[in-house]
C-alpha cells in the first residue's frame, strides 16, 4: 500500500482537485461509456463542496493522488431505511483517485483514514452510495470492510448503499 496522508483542502487546492476529479471521470467514461460518473468537476463545484462538506486530499511525493468529500448531513440520494440504526453517521459523498494510480494502493489507505475521521468526529458509521455498474466502486468498498445494505434504481442505473459501522471496544 502507498503511504498517503489525508488533509483538509484549502482554497488554493481547488484547481488541482477539479483537475483530478475531471481526469478520473474522463477515464471512466473512456473505459465504460457515458454515465452518471461522466461529469466534469468545475472549480465552482469544488468550492461549493468545500462550503457544504469537508473536502480532503491525499498526496504522495508531493503529487495529489486522491480527493474525497465527507459530510455529517445526509445527501438526498440516500434512503435511511436501508441502513442500521445510527445516531451520528458520516457520509462519504465522493472519492476520486488519480487514474494512473488506481489499483496501486492509494484508495484503501484513504478509506482507513476516513474511518479514523469517523472516530475523531464521534460518528458511529460511514455511509455511501456507489453505482452498481462497471464504472462503480462497490467491490472496492466491500474489500475495505463496508457492507452492502441494499440499493435503489437511480435514473436508470442501479445504486448500491454501503455502510461501515464503528466497532466499540470494551
Amino acid at each position: 500500500m502507498m503511504r498517503v496522508k489525508l488533509r483538509e483542502a484549502a482554497d488554493g487546492d481547488v484547481p488541482g482537485i477539479s483537475a483530478l476529479c475531471t481526469e478520473a471521470a474522463e477515464t471512466l467514461t473512456r473505459r465504460f461509456g457515458a454515465g452518471h460518473w461522466s461529469g466534469i468537476a468545475t472549480e465552482k463545484g469544488v468550492r461549493f463542496g468545500m462550503r457544504t462538506s469537508k473536502v480532503f486530499m491525499a498526496h504522495h511525493r508531493r503529487k495529489l493522488v486522491a480527493t474525497l468529500r465527507l459530510s455529517t448531513k445526509k445527501p438526498w440520494a440516500i434512503d435511511r431505511s436501508h441502513f442500521s440504526a445510527s445516531k451520528r453517521p458520516l457520509y462519504l459523498l465522493s472519492m476520486a483517485v488519480a487514474p494512473d494510480l488506481q489499483r496501486r494502493g492509494v484508495g484503501r489507505p484513504c478509506i482507513e483514514q476516513v474511518k479514523e475521521v469517523c472516530r475523531l468526529w464521534l460518528a458511529d458509521a460511514v455511509r455511501l452510495d456507489s453505482y452498481n455498474a462497471p464504472a462503480g466502486a462497490g467491490r472496492f468498498y466491500a474489500k475495505c470492510g463496508f457492507r452492502n445494505v441494499g440499493g435503489v434504481n437511480f435514473r436508470g442505473c442501479p445504486l448500491s448503499y454501503f455502510e461501515w459501522v464503528v466497532q466499540l471496544s470494551c
